[in-house]
Order: C-alpha cells, then structure tokens, then sequence
C-alpha cells in the first residue's frame, strides 16, 4: 500500500489498517487513525454500511462523509467462503482491525482474533460494543441512546419536573469511539517495544462512566438521599451558581462563576454594588444554597442583552462565559476555521458542506489535506489488485460471483 506522500511525517504513516466498523463508534476511531497518517481501508457489505442507508431516509449523508474521510472504500461479502478467504488475505498485510459487530459475530464466521492471530501473530485486533465481550450485558442491543440509558447519562439529563432526556450529541457513541483509538494507539506502541500483537476492546458504558462524576460524587456525598435529581443546565454537584443558562433577547448565554470575583465582576457590570455585602451572595456555599436568587438576578439582567454582545462583554472581564450557539453558528465558527479544525469540502454527492479534522494535532506536520469519503466500491481495484495483487480476471470473478 502506497504512503501519501502528504502523511508519510505523521505517527501512524505506513499503519494499514482494515475498517469492519459501521455507523459513529468505530468509523470515528479509524477516522482518527487516518487523520495520523495509518492507510485505512473501509469494508464494507455490497450495499454498503448501516449509515449509508441512513442517508436514504434522513440526513446521515454528511456524518458518513464526516467519519470517511481520507478512507480507501471497498465492498465485499465475507459471509461467503471466497469473501472471507479475501478479508483473510488482507488481515496477512495489515497491522490492525477494527469491528464494532455484536460480539460473537465475527467469531462465528470464523473471523475472530484467534484466527486472525494466527494468520498475522502482530495484528492488533480491536473491538468496539456496548457492553464489553463479557458479562450479563454482553449480548444486549446497544446503540446510542440505549448505552445512554444504562449509564446514567439520561437519569442525570433534563429538569427535576420533567422525564429523563437524552444527551444531544451521541455521546456514548463517540466517546466510545475515541477509547477505541486511545486502546489501539496504546497496543501499537506496545508492539513496537515488543514485537506482540493484542486482542484490545472498549466498552461504551464503560467508556461513558467516568464522565458523570460530579453526579456520582452527589450520590456517594449524600447516599441517604437517594438518586441524585437531574438538575437541568445548573451545576449536576450544586456546588456552583450562578451556573446556568440565562435568557438573552436573540436566545440564551451560558455563565459559570466559580469563584468570588466572577460574581463580583457581574454585580459591577449590573451596577448592583448594593449587593456586594448580600449575605445571600458571599461565597460560593451561600450562593450555592440561593442559587434560585441567584438565577433570578442574572437572568433580568441578561435578557436585557443579546448574546454575542453580552458574551463579548463578559470575557472582557474576565467571567466564563458563551452564547448558546444554533447549529448553523456552529458549523461557521470563526476560531475553529481559523485554526483549520472545520473546513467547507465540496463534496462530490453532498455539494458544499463543514467537515472536521482531528483534534489530534501533530507539530511539524502540516494539516493532511481532506479528501472527501469514498463512493461505494469506489477503492476496489486499487485494494483488490494493486495492494492484494488479484489479477483482472480475478477482479472481474469477485464481481460475477457478487463478493464485491
């Protein structure tokens, strides 16, 4: 496999590594790996993965292009003994493999670590799930929102009043995808000092745990109380105020003061000096124990303001701070345009639309130059033959016989 001469200074340049993965978990962790130079070759069925049907009846196009980036894509059917006799082939030239399956699922058809090991006893062999490759939750359905439920992120999301409510983003999700490549990275370097290859896997649940501690910390501070009560935007400890998101007149603003002089700095911007000595406002406990005051006195003043304005204003001086952004702000942020984090692509099926580089950066490499995710099949000939060394014939064969 031929090093892009645009990655060839990055860590992972000369890292081959076969992509089994599908929808956000796993793509995101080898769109990482592509992002530090490794060559990844997508696989996919030969009508393609779950997210690309996504695309027919919702608007998952552009998250494909965003997690396919820099990718080499084929097709084939490795449930068919010439398909899986081909995925084998490629596991002998390749450093790692990545699957996001229902765990057993590869181990049934014969595609497991064990055997991989023994083809390639180096392979890094690296599994995404739900639920880890053992235990009581093994072989439960797992996506997003379900890992969002048995985790604790929805019991901790939303307002005391009000049902339990998912987190935005797919946070399970990605943040199991980004442990992925943190266990793959890890196993690389271990065989680079040792010359051994690893099975590793990452749980989602698991990868989601450590990210509710402030409300863990409340349960195991107060065990008597029970479950801690899902506390909307304000602080999931109540150790903090103001700490919320108050009313703008063009939206809303998120302001944290976690210290004394952040309050301060409020109260003389409100030209409320009368408040200085308040009782109710004198450190942060007392604040803490009033935050309903609190929120009340910020949120009049802020709803007198519009966001950006007041967000300016309050950086001025120093007190956290950002306008709620709406996703068309989002994806036109100046700073992370500056700084090369998103880029306008124009992309060949989508038209002009905002991808994202990794947040990995490398000093002294340049940005890898973007290249939009690969059609369906798109890679076939140049993985096929001139990487696995299949003749024409042989090419034209695997189409006839619908193995790719």
């Amino acid at each position: 496999m031929i090093v892009e001469p645009e990655t060839a200074d990055l860590p992972l340049s000369g890292i081959v590594v076969v992509d089994l993965t599908h929808i956000y978990n796993g793509p995101y962790a080898t769109f990482l790996m592509a992002m530090a130079g490794a060559t990844v070759i997508k696989v996919e069925p030969r009508t393609g993965e779950h997210l690309r049907h996504r695309a027919d009846a919702a608007s998952a196009g552009v998250p494909f292009a965003m997690l396919n980036l820099n990718k080499q894509g084929v097709t084939l059917d490795f449930t068919k003994d010439r398909g899986r006799r081909l995925l084998l082939k490629m596991v002998e030239q390749a450093d790692v493999i990545v699957e996001n399956f229902a765990p057993g699922v590869l181990d049934r058809r014969g595609l497991g670590y064990e055997t991989m090991a023994q083809i390639k006893p180096d392979i890094i062999y690296a599994s995404g799930s739900g639920y880890g490759l053992s235990g009581p939750y093994r072989d439960y359905p797992a996506m997003d929102l379900t890992v969002q439920a048995m985790s604790g992120v929805l019991a901790t999301t939303g307002f005391a009043d009000s049902p339990p409510v998912k987190a935005g983003p797919a946070l399970s999700d990605f943040s199991g995808g980004v442990h992925l490549y943190g266990a793959i990275a890890t196993a690389l370097f271990e065989r680079e000092r040792t010359g051994r290859g690893r099975k590793v896997e990452v749980s989602m649940q698991e990868a989601t745990y450590a990210s509710l501690s402030s409300s863990i910390g409340m349960y195991f501070a107060h065990p008597e109380d029970g479950p801690p009560a899902r506390r909307g935007n304000r602080h999931s400890g109540m150790a903090e105020s103001p700490y919320n998101v108050y009313p703008t007149r063009d939206g809303y603003i998120a302001i944290v003061g976690n210290h004394d002089r952040h309050f301060q700095q409020i109260l003389r911007l409100m030209n409320r000096p009368d408040l200085f000595e308040d009782p109710r406002f004198l450190g942060l406990r007392a604040r803490a124990e009033n935050m309903d005051d609190v929120d009340q006195l910020v949120g009049g003043w802020t709803a007198r303001h519009d966001k950006e304005s007041l967000a300016d204003l309050l950086l001025e001086h120093r007190v956290p701070c950002a306008p709620v952004r709406e996703i068309p702000e989002v994806v036109r942020d100046e700073h992370m345009h500056e700084r090369g984090a998103l880029v306008w692509q124009d992309h060949p099926q989508l038209g002009e639309i905002v991808v994202q580089r990794s947040p990995m950066r490398y000093e002294g490499s340049p940005p890898t130059p973007l290249k939009p995710s690969a059609k369906l099949g798109e890679h076939n000939r140049e993985v096929y033959v001139e990487w696995l060394g299949l003749d024409e014939s042989e090419l034209e064969s695997l189409y006839a016989d619908e193995v790719i």
